[in-house]
């Protein structure tokens, strides 16, 4: 356990931190899945729409440097390539 006032409050801070961190990588998580699972079921327009809502979340992410933003450029160009490729 912390030894100083100090130290007690860095574990507390970022013990809060981990929690809204997790929960934003959760978020992140379910909005590239749910693009997912447009591509699969073959919806162009609901993939698209997926995609703008998706990008957003990561974006947001990566300016909170929960992820790195090249982690975030990669994970965007993947998705749009594939909803891209879509008939």
């Amino acid at each position: 356990m912390a030894n100083t006032a100090g130290a007690r409050k860095a574990a507390r801070q970022s013990s809060k931190r981990r929690v809204l961190n997790a929960s934003q990588r959760t978020a992140l998580r379910s909005a590239l899945k749910k693009v997912g699972k447009a591509i699969k079921a073959g919806d162009k327009t609901v993939a698209q729409q997926a995609f703008r809502e998706a990008s957003s979340v990561v974006d947001r992410i990566a300016d909170k440097k929960i992820i790195h933003k090249n982690k975030a450029a990669r994970s965007k160009s993947r998705l749009n390539a594939k909803v891209k490729a879509m008939a």
